[in-house]
């Protein structure tokens, strides 16, 4: 009969070892390193996403206002597609020949939205302007918040100047009582939509904070 291979057994302490016990053991030291991280942060290991170890290490202020400028970026290239389009629309107008049987009011509607159209399109490219002008000089905290600050502008000009052309086309279409009780529905919801939403979740998460 042909004589049983002998246990394995551990070199360092001279044990005998169960044969898979290694493996198991390797498993187990695994299984332990993982719980460890995961209780540290006080997160079961199941509970762990790319999203939450994102979450769980600290920012880093630089990082944070790189963040917050590609943040402005992306609002800004939004903001500017919308009043460029809406912008081109209006300059094509004054070449019809209907404008030109226009009344009075409505003539000084046009010019009003095309003057707020302008200053939006100045206000939402003020950012890059900014950071072009101030490149280099580590203002970047300040360039950020001044950004911010023009962005608001320019959504609140653009809003402006969305309203001034839905009175201007609607009110060569229907009554002047109609248009303006439509006018005054559209520009109420930019108002809830763009700014009192907005607010009211940033005090309810202070409150929450």
């Amino acid at each position: 009969m042909k004589p049983l291979d002998p246990a394995p057994s551990d070199t360092e302490s001279g044990r005998f070892v169960e044969p898979g016990a290694a493996v198991s053991d390797a498993e187990g030291v695994s299984r332990g390193t993982t719980s460890r991280t995961a209780g540290e942060n006080g997160v079961s290991p199941r509970e762990i996403s790319a999203e939450d170890a994102r979450e769980i290490s600290a920012e880093d202020p630089r990082e944070r206002v790189n963040r917050r400028w590609n943040e402005i970026l992306q609002e800004t290239r939004v903001a500017q597609t919308g009043i460029q389009i809406l912008f081109g629309f209006l300059l094509s107008v004054a070449f019809t020949q209907r404008f030109e049987r226009l009344g009075d009011f409505d003539h000084r509607v046009y010019v009003i939205t095309v003057v707020l159209g302008a200053s939006a399109i100045g206000a939402l490219i003020a950012p890059v302007a900014l950071h072009r002008f101030l490149s280099g000089s580590r203002m970047k905290d300040e360039v950020v918040v001044v950004a911010g600050r023009f962005m608001v502008c320019g959504m609140v000009l653009l809003a402006l100047t969305i309203g001034c052309t839905l009175l201007l086309l609607l009110h060569t279409v229907l009554t002047d009582l109609l248009a303006e009780i439509l006018v005054g529905t559209v520009m109420a919801w930019f108002a809830g939509a763009w700014f009192v939403l907005p607010l009211v979740l940033k005090m309810r998460s202070g409150r929450r904070g």
